[in-house]
């Protein structure tokens, strides 16, 4: 038995479509090693409202950062939709034998620093109050009851430094998770097998050569991955795998792609 944590961010585009066998091995695993599992939204909130599908809920800064344009009334839906959330994954654990405790980032778990101000909206670079921030610095000491047959499930909104609730992102939030609580490894569980560069899956590869590709070639949520994975082994994961098989497959190489130091 491990009480290193096994950190897992599961991703909103996959909530709905990873299979029994999926949440099977999952509950396997986390038997064996405490879990925690960061969960993203971003299809439970289109199907609260066709608003969030529209192309004006997402916003680009300067540097060609995406990011969801975020309200206090996007931070209560978000909440909405990730307990509903977390009802269906706790149904999902206590069936397979694990239990399972909700833990919203913003109650002391996740600081959040200054998020960017300036946004393209309508072709025009403006400033916009939008409820963002990177991941300043996570307290462990709100994760309590770290150990074998029990998942924390955490939401990843934070404090601010105006101490407002916002946005962060998921990947992020999970690489920084992982850091603090010295996990070797982060499995990133999104919709693609496998990180393609010129077409071609990667099934190995290094933080330099990742993040020259997240700079120069990489778009959308995979860019964030990229950048998320370079974080975690700054703070001092052994690795990172992105793939959307189970998470004992990934964690032995057997698919998706690895991210390693050097």
């Amino acid at each position: 038995m491990s009480a290193v944590p096994t950190v897992v961010k599961l991703g909103g585009s996959v909530l709905d479509e990873v299979s029994a066998h999926w949440w099977d091995d999952l509950a396997r695993h986390g038997r064996a090693h405490p879990l925690i599992l960061v969960h993203g939204w971003s299809k439970p909130l289109k199907r609260l409202s066709p608003r969030y599908s529209e192309p004006s809920a997402v916003l680009r800064d300067r540097f060609g950062n995406q990011s969801r344009w975020t309200t206090p009334q996007v931070i209560e839906d978000i909440k909405t939709v990730s307990a509903a959330l977390g009802r269906d994954v706790v149904a999902r654990l206590a069936e397979r034998g694990v239990t399972t405790e909700r833990v919203i980032g913003s109650d002391g778990l996740i600081e959040a620093a200054q998020g960017e101000r300036w946004w393209w909206h309508r072709k025009q670079l403006v400033e916009i109050d939008n409820l963002v921030g990177p991941v300043a610095r996570i307290d462990p000491s709100r994760l309590k009851n770290l150990a074998p047959g029990h998942c924390l499930l955490v939401t990843p909104l934070a404090l601010g430094p105006d101490g407002r609730e916002v946005n962060t992102d998921a990947d992020r939030a999970a690489a920084a998770l992982a850091g603090a609580t010295g996990a070797p490894d982060l499995t990133l569980v999104t919709d693609v097998t496998h990180l393609l560069v010129d077409g071609r899956p990667v099934h190995r590869i290094t933080a330099e050569a990742a993040a020259a590709f997240r700079d120069n070639g990489a778009t959308g949520g995979m860019r964030k991955k990229l950048r998320a994975a370079g974080e975690a082994l700054d703070r001092g994961v052994g690795r990172v795998v992105i793939g959307s098989a189970p998470v004992s497959e990934l964690l032995a190489e057997r698919t998706g792609t690895v991210i390693t130091p050097g």
